[in-house]
């Protein structure tokens, strides 16, 4: 059996392409969810692709992936920057995490600089757009494919 990557997504993000198009871009979320499956399947895996606009579906959520993901890409959205419980939940996982940020957040208001969720990612990608989602399970792969067996 393929290994399963979650890929979550926070709120707002079921309003992509039409929220913002100049900050987050016009592509669809199932455009993306069908980026993210395309390119899980070519390097392998399976992804477990999803969205929500409430914390505590992405903690419970989080909480499963503690038992039947390899790995995990989130893009938490406006919960990287005040979610406590996230931030806790993520911290009980052994696997590697991905942060993924459509915008630089590093660019932005000084209220989207600091991410909380980064004190339990692997690692952050940010500011390449829908294409930091492919940037996310590509180096999850990578790490999985390192991993000592």
């Amino acid at each position: 059996m393929s290994a399963i990557i979650y890929v979550l997504n926070g709120p707002n993000l079921n309003l992509l392409g039409v929220r913002e198009p100049h900050l987050y871009g016009s592509t669809a979320l199932p455009q993306v969810e069908q980026l993210c499956h395309r390119v899980a399947a070519e390097l392998g895996l399976v992804c477990e692709f999803r969205q929500t606009n409430h914390e505590g579906v992405l903690v419970d959520w989080i909480q499963e992936a503690r038992e039947r993901a390899a790995a995990l890409a989130i893009n938490p959205a406006g919960l990287s920057f005040r979610s406590i419980p996230l931030l806790d939940a993520l911290k009980t996982l052994d696997q590697p995490i991905a942060e993924v940020h459509l915008t630089n957040i590093h660019r932005r208001d000084p209220l989207y600089q600091h991410s909380l969720v980064s004190l339990a990612a692997t690692g952050v990608i940010c500011g390449f757009g829908v294409f930091g989602y492919e940037l996310a399970i590509r180096a999850l792969a990578h790490r999985l494919a390192a991993a000592p067996a």
